[in-house]
């Protein structure tokens, strides 16, 4: 029962649509008819407000990193980690979009940073790295996905190892589109128009 309870604060405060809530506050409109029509940061930014792309992109990593610390604090591990996962979910797939959420890699980062701030350091900087290097953000997302269980292990943090590897899945599936045009060349540069 209290395994239940904790997924579910996970993931009642993964799914708070930021994005959605900042666009529609601030004049945007529905953020989910604009470029991708994920409520991301990276489709937020897509309006043209690069502050407002930045709070969503704080405030969801920032859910995650909430979550986990939430139930770190009053329960311990291994909650937390299941807590923080679920948070993840949340945002990916939430009941109030009908399912339909972001891609997760700022909830993802989020998280890895609460849970073993090691390895999400390991995370932001394979990502930034890749960016630099490929200049394509979903392609810099998904090498920092798959470098994050991989350096949670080596470090030392086997529990949250599994569940990040678990999470790359989701961070996958959720990218599948994005990966299609990766492979056929046509995925947009960051800063291409």
């Amino acid at each position: 029962m209290i395994l239940l309870i904790v997924l579910l604060i996970g993931y009642g405060l993964g799914s708070i649509p930021f994005g959605l809530l900042i666009a529609r506050m601030s004049g945007q409109g529905d953020i989910r008819k604009i470029g991708s029509g994920n409520i991301g940061a990276t489709n937020v930014l897509r309006t043209g407000r690069k502050d407002l792309a930045f709070i969503t992109l704080l405030l969801d990593a920032g859910k995650a990193a909430a979550a986990f610390g939430l139930i770190h604090f009053l329960l311990g591990p291994p909650f937390s980690i299941f807590a923080g996962a679920m948070a993840l979910i949340g945002h990916c797939f939430p009941v109030w979009l009908g399912f339909k959420g972001g891609k997760g890699v700022a909830t993802y980062l989020g998280y890895l940073l609460a849970a073993a701030w090691p390895v999400g350091l390991v995370a932001c900087a394979a990502w930034l790295a890749s960016a630099f290097l490929f200049r394509i953000s979903s392609l810099a997302a998904l090498i920092a996905a798959l470098i994050a269980p991989i350096a949670a292990y080596v470090i030392g943090h086997k529990t949250l190892a599994y569940a990040a590897a678990a999470l790359t899945l989701v961070i996958y599936i959720r990218h599948r589109a994005n990966i299609g045009r990766i492979l056929k060349g046509e995925e947009p540069k960051i800063g291409q128009k």
